[in-house]
């Protein structure tokens, strides 16, 4: 896809972006390997220089298995020096307790632990991959970051999602068609206290799933003993034509009851709903 392809918008959004990290004193990147961190950590090193940028990626169980590995092979494919931050965000109370407030303590810890590792390694600053769709969605980790000033590159200069992923293209970065994959706790309602085995369960639902060929978006949300499975509506045939293989595995996993929601997939799903 050449520049003549993306648009001129979206053009002058990219090189405003440039502008600002050439501008920058280096930074540590939040790199999840997703669109938004890759094509930060892409555009930072065309920016700044591979010496002036770290990108860390944290580990945990909120994680779906291969993710990070994927994000150690995306780090190595654009030349970037890349750190594995074990991330123990189970060990905290005010996390587990899964209030509406659970992205903003998770994110207050990463990004604490962010800033230390910027100033291990002396750069000023660190930069995460938020977006202009963001901004209009309920996204409490966004007050953490204001609040300890670090900063949304991408948002600033305007970059939405679907602009990000055109720009990725045209830059050949293999995750510009990605699927979002939003940390495991957003499988369950608010007010359900997390634990690490029910993690462990949907992580596996959900890579069953996909061993069956959903490879679009999807979500295994776990309210109670139920797996209600979120595709996008126009594979809700495929799935149901399958349902007896789906239903099936689903119940090896553990789950008492598999069900379908007819509204199909949506992003924040539980955002939308009363905590219990």
């Amino acid at each position: 896809m050449g520049p003549d392809k993306i648009g001129a918008e979206i053009l002058r959004k990219a090189e405003k972006l440039g502008r600002l990290l050439q501008g920058s004193g280096g930074a540590v990147i939040a790199f999840s390997g997703g669109v938004d961190s890759t094509y930060l950590l892409y555009r930072a090193l065309q920016s700044r220089g591979v010496e002036s940028v770290l990108a860390v990626t944290a580990v945990s169980p909120l994680q779906a298995p291969g993710e990070a590995a994927e994000a150690k092979k995306i780090a190595r494919f654009l030349g970037a020096n890349h750190l594995i931050l074990p991330f123990k965000i189970l060990d905290r109370e005010e996390f587990l307790l899964n209030t509406r407030q659970r992205c903003y303590y998770c994110k207050c810890h990463l990004f604490d632990c962010l800033l230390e590792i910027a100033a291990r390694y002396r750069l000023p600053t660190v930069w995460e991959g938020a977006n202009l769709d963001d901004a209009g969605e309920y996204r409490p980790g966004l007050t953490a970051a204001r609040e300890r000033a670090v900063e949304s590159p991408l948002m600033e200069v305007g970059l939405t999602k679907r602009e990000i992923r055109r720009l990725s293209r045209a830059g050949g970065l293999p995750t510009w068609d990605r699927a979002a994959s939003p940390c495991l706790a957003t499988r369950f309602p608010y007010g359900e206290r997390l634990e690490r085995e029910k993690l462990r369960l949907v992580a596996r639902a959900e890579r069953y799933l996909k061993g069956l060929g959903f490879r679009g978006e999807l979500r295994v949300r776990y309210p109670g003993k139920v797996a209600r499975i979120e595709v996008p509506v126009q594979e809700q045939v495929v799935l149901l034509a399958r349902r007896e293989v789906v239903a099936a595995g689903l119940k090896r996993l553990g789950f008492e009851h598999v069900t379908l929601d007819l509204v199909g997939f949506q992003s924040g799903g539980f955002d939308r709903e009363p905590p219990r």
